[in-house]
């Protein structure tokens, strides 16, 4: 019977990338109703893996097109408001992106959101950039709330500060922002015991690596910063699609492998992630942290079935939750 007296909640997974959140909310008992991403390889990964054929750009979806959802979820374009980008914002038209999406909550009316960005986006242009989003979301009657959130707190040993944004219509749907009280694992838990010696970097990547630095960690995983300065730490830096092949090097060594980038990211053992590694390392770089965003889909998925009870409670006859769909 799903949560409350309804169906298990559905949502729709906008620039779905490989498929983190739907991860996520499949493994809460929620059912996919709609996919989509411009990225072919990102398609590609998540038919693969979910058998689900993925719809393309979403300048070229009209609203009517997608179903109805309870929860609409979205990591949309990070490049505009991303440190390793040009931060151009509303200026770049992918950061226009957004307001695609904004069409289509206001059509879909889904009883919740949750939108995922970079860090970056929390203080773009002095804040006004996220201002202007969250004005638009509350101006549709949503209310909207953001928080960063880290991986890092979530158990993942990966640091990875993300911009979360969560918007429910009931105004009185309680929700609490997730905090992880569990461990973090450890690296070695992470690494692969034989990778393949194709990783390992250069000789003079290495050398150069430790001329520069000296790790007080036994494992560890070095990072290179667009400066030039290195540093190590028992976690990676956060995985990033578009950054030098050598930026991360576990004990200053070796690249890593598709299956460690995988669970950097909290992606199942059975995912499987198709393509060369350039296009492996673009896709995990893209992907959400999976044990972090089911952290925030299970306090959305408790607040709407307590709203859903309470309003029983109060209508005997109200609609069921999950019955959006």
């Amino acid at each position: 019977m799903g949560y409350g007296a309804g169906q298990p909640f559905s949502f729709a997974d906008m620039f779905c990338g490989i498929g983190g959140f739907h991860v996520a909310a499949s493994q809460l008992g929620m059912r996919c109703v709609f996919a989509c991403d411009i990225d072919s390889e990102a398609r590609r990964a998540y038919r693969r893996n979910f058998d689900m054929e993925p719809n393309e750009d979403i300048t070229q979806i009209h609203p009517d097109a997608v179903p109805y959802h309870d929860i609409l979820l979205a990591g949309f374009p990070c490049q505009p408001f991303s440190i390793i980008g040009a931060m151009r914002g509303f200026d770049d038209i992918r950061g226009t992106l957004i307001f695609n999406l904004v069409e289509i909550i206001d059509a879909k009316r889904p009883k919740a959101f949750v939108l995922e960005n970079v860090r970056q986006l929390s203080t773009h242009n002095g804040g006004q950039t996220l201002a202007k989003i969250i004005d638009e979301l509350t101006k549709m009657g949503y209310r909207a709330s953001w928080k960063l959130l880290n991986a890092l707190d979530f158990g993942l040993p990966q640091k990875r500060e993300r911009t979360i944004i969560v918007g429910f219509l009931d105004h009185s749907t309680p929700f609490n922002w997730p905090e992880f009280g569990g461990d973090t694992l450890p690296l070695e838990d992470i690494l692969e015991d034989d990778a393949p010696a194709i990783y390992m970097a250069s000789e003079e990547i290495r050398r150069k690596r430790m001329a520069k630095h000296e790790s007080r960690y036994a494992l560890s995983i070095w990072h290179e910063n667009k400066g030039g300065n290195v540093s190590s730490h028992p976690f990676s830096c956060a995985l990033r699609a578009g950054a030098s092949y050598n930026y991360l090097l576990v004990n200053g060594e070796r690249r890593l492998t598709p299956r460690e980038m995988l669970r950097l990211q909290g992606f199942p053992e059975w995912f499987d992630l198709p393509g060369s590694y350039q296009q492996i390392r673009k896709q995990t770089g893209n992907a959400v942290p999976v044990p972090m965003v089911r952290a925030v889909l299970e306090e959305v998925r408790d607040g709407l079935s307590r709203a859903a009870a309470a309003r029983r409670v109060e209508q005997p006859h109200a609609v069921p939750v999950g019955a959006n769909s």
